[in-house]
């Protein structure tokens, strides 16, 4: 594997940091800007809101510029976000500079992924993938919660500093470690980008993604009262528990990668029906503290061994122009955290227990196999005779820059 993939992996080690941190600091900022926690909380979903709109939008405004100088930009986008947060005379600049700090978000997965799959043989683009998408799960491991003690010492805007300083890092490493030859976009421009976004098996391949995190963020919004109210735990134990999660999703993405190289569309099968099956039994493994904690890991590796496979089948989908669409599922598992929190909400509204919301999740896993198995269908349909892989067939890139 190139060390370039490193450089993509400190990125996304510091987009998956700020993503996530805001969530422990809120607290903290609400005293210091003098508004409620509730309100605090906004800020989590302007992030989200930049994420969704800047995904699709940066994509398409840089598709005819290299990628190489587009991940570059989109990393000083971020610290600028970063720093912009960090000195925030008061809450509503500190939105809007949340809002710019999400923009950047999906673009740089969406387009990373892309360059990480030029850069390899073909036989290994899903581990490419899962290895840029290991900076976000490590994040989730070492750096939510270095960033988050160093709010609560330091203050919160400390955190926004430290995690600008990574994001310079990343800019640095992306400039020495990305070759220049694997970094040019195609000349097919905004219109083949656009056209991609047409074909069905795009949309197929998103609406998998929806509903596949649509079924993890329907349970993991509400872990906490799971595990407090339900398996028993100390409210103080919450934190090591979510760094086990952390350690599941890492291993997860790991051996999701390495499977979907040899098989895409069964590891994609494998992830959904594992995870439809952990989320049903989270009833009955929350009742005891040891199982509660060994569903928690369980539920980090199961929703993420689907993560690059659903990144790499929408861009085999749309191999024409895979920028725009590999962005836009970023957006994708956005709207899958807000959908799947929301889902969730209503189970817990409804009154059916602490543990609802991992049963309305499973439900989900299950829809989002259906889906899959839809779009299998019409790859079927629409396959060449005598051609063995469902998958779309990839498209090299046209660019002089990127042939051997």
């Amino acid at each position: 594997m190139p060390l370039a993939l490193l450089a993509l992996a400190v990125g996304a080690f510091g987009i998956g940091t700020t993503e996530f941190v805001i969530m422990g600091l809120l607290p903290e900022v609400a005293d210091d800007l003098h508004v409620s926690i509730p309100t605090a909380g906004h800020l989590v979903s302007a992030y989200a809101l930049g994420v969704v709109i800047g995904a699709p939008l940066l994509a398409a405004v840089t598709a005819r510029l290299s990628r190489r100088t587009v991940l570059i930009g989109l990393m000083v986008l971020f610290v600028a976000g970063n720093v912009l947060s960090a000195f925030a005379a008061n809450y509503d600049y500190l939105l809007a500079a949340r809002f710019l700090s999400g923009l950047p978000h999906g673009a740089f997965f969406g387009v990373g992924a892309v360059v990480a799959t030029t850069m390899v043989a073909p036989e290994r683009k899903a581990r490419s993938v899962s290895l840029m998408f290991l900076g976000l799960t490590v994040a989730n491991v070492v750096g939510v919660p270095a960033a988050t003690l160093m709010g609560q010492h330091l203050g919160w805007r400390a955190t926004f500093l430290g995690v600008s300083a990574i994001g310079l890092v990343a800019i640095a490493s992306l400039a020495l470690l990305i070759p220049h030859d694997h970094a040019q976009a195609p000349a097919v421009g905004l219109r083949r980008e656009l056209a991609a976004l047409r074909s069905l098996p795009v949309w197929l391949a998103l609406g998998t993604t929806v509903a596949g995190f649509g079924a993890l963020f329907s349970a993991y919004s509400y872990i906490t009262p799971m595990l407090t109210d339900a398996a028993g735990f100390a409210d103080g134990s919450v934190t090591l528990l979510l760094a086990l999660f952390g350690v599941g999703a890492t291993a997860g993405n790991l051996v999701g990668g390495r499977l979907a190289d040899h098989s895409l569309r069964g590891t994609l099968f494998g992830g959904l029906l594992s995870l439809a099956a952990v989320l049903a039994l989270f009833p009955l493994l929350m009742t005891t503290e040891w199982t509660a904690a060994l569903a928690v890991i369980l539920l980090g590796v199961a929703a993420f061994v689907t993560g690059s496979p659903l990144q790499l089948m929408v861009m085999e989908k749309a191999a024409a122009g895979p920028s725009l669409a590999s962005s836009a599922n970023q957006a994708a598992f956005n709207l899958a955290n807000a959908g799947g929190a929301w889902i969730g909400g209503l189970a817990l509204a409804a009154g059916f227990g602490a543990t609802s919301p991992a049963v309305a999740g499973a439900v989900l896993a299950v829809l989002g196999l259906g889906v899959a198995a839809t779009a299998a269908t019409v790859d079927r349909r629409r396959a060449v005779p005598g051609r063995e892989r469902v998958v779309a067939t990839h498209v090299p890139d046209q660019s002089p820059a990127l042939q051997p």
